[in-house]
């Protein structure tokens, strides 16, 4: 079976993304389903395989076809843009964002080209990112922005439990200011889409409330009544099977055992908790809107633990994986979307 080349941008390397891609490259069975093709810097990759205590060799590649893909090899694409002797582990340093910026800027170019079929992110550290003169809050505004892409969509999956978002990095102020009903409707058509290209033909959605216990008819906000409810009705008007919204102690649940094939998250952290709180290493955030699909660890550089090869991979390789499997029919779904369509599948 032809898999798919899924390419692995090294993160920065002063936190654990190093390490956690080298143990999850360790790891025989990855190899069942995707061929890994690591883009970062040599020197950085040998520290980690020192740090993880592994084994495995490093092959440098500049084509992606290149490629072996075999377990005990690691193949990378090399950028030797920075000095791992010179970046220490878990503090911030512009020499570390400034790499990393490279790596994903690699990454992009690789997708976009053809010559990979999906990206795997490890993780930045905003910080980092701002010290080498980056102004990209998080990944998903750089990548929107080197492929040219208005608001990609993110997508939380645990198991069975998907999560989209309706916004994400803004204060909880300016999130609640983003509840209104033009745009839940337009996310729900867009969320409805991107399950579609993810292979559910008739998807269900889930509107989370934003007030306890859904606003209680208006006792407790009057957002369910004015806003939520008007958007869903618009919505299933449309032919989208949306309901709610639903009080958010419960929906998630709801979603986990199968009531629902995703939910809408009103805010960043109303949805980072449900997800994570089902598990925390297995939580991954899929990029839905771009020109390719990216998925991506849901944890952070983790600083405190870098260098100490004590990092769980167990994020990383299910990034891997579900970049692996949703590919060729995200690729798919792209393929017959028209050229005028809007940037979300």
């Amino acid at each position: 079976m032809h898999h798919g080349i899924i390419g692995i941008p090294l993160g920065d390397i002063a936190g654990i993304g190093p390490e956690i891609v080298a143990m999850a490259l360790a790891q025989p069975a990855l190899y069942d389903i995707a061929r890994p093709l690591v883009v970062g810097e040599a020197s950085a990759l040998r520290r980690a395989l020192r740090v993880a205590n592994l084994d495995l060799a490093i092959r440098i590649v500049d084509d992606p076809a290149q490629g072996q893909y075999r377990p005990g090899t690691i193949d990378l694409v090399d950028l030797a843009n920075v000095d791992s002797d010179r970046i220490a582990f878990g503090q911030v340093q512009a020499e570390a964002g400034r790499a990393a910026f490279e790596f994903i800027h690699k990454t992009v170019e690789l997708c976009q080209s053809g010559l990979i079929d999906a990206m795997a992110t490890t993780p930045i550290n905003k910080e980092a990112f701002r010290a080498a003169g980056i102004q990209d809050i998080g990944h998903t505004e750089l990548l929107g922005r080197l492929t040219g892409t208005a608001d990609p969509l993110t997508l939380f999956q645990v198991f069975a439990l998907k999560v989209f978002f309706l916004s994400r990095h803004v204060s909880l102020a300016g999130a609640i200011q983003m509840v209104t009903q033009q745009r839940v409707l337009d996310y729900l058509q867009r969320c409805a889409g991107a399950l579609t290209a993810l292979g559910i033909p008739q998807p269900r959605l889930a509107v989370a409330g934003l007030n306890p216990h859904g606003g209680e008819h208006g006792l407790f906000g009057d957002e369910e009544t004015q806003k939520l409810e008007p958007a869903i009705a618009a919505a299933r008007a449309l032919g989208i099977d949306a309901v709610g919204p639903i009080a958010a102690d419960s929906v998630f649940h709801l979603a986990l055992n199968g009531a629902f094939d995703a939910v809408l998250s009103l805010y960043h952290d109303q949805g980072h908790i449900a997800t994570k709180m089902v598990d925390f290493q297995r939580t991954i955030a899929i990029t839905i809107g771009l020109p390719f699909i990216r998925t991506s660890v849901d944890h952070g550089t983790a600083f405190d633990q870098a260098g100490k090869g004590t990092a769980n991979p167990l994020s990383m390789s299910e990034a891997i994986r579900l970049a692996a499997v949703y590919a060729p029919q995200y690729r798919a779904a792209l393929e017959r979307r028209p050229a005028s369509a809007h940037n979300d599948v």
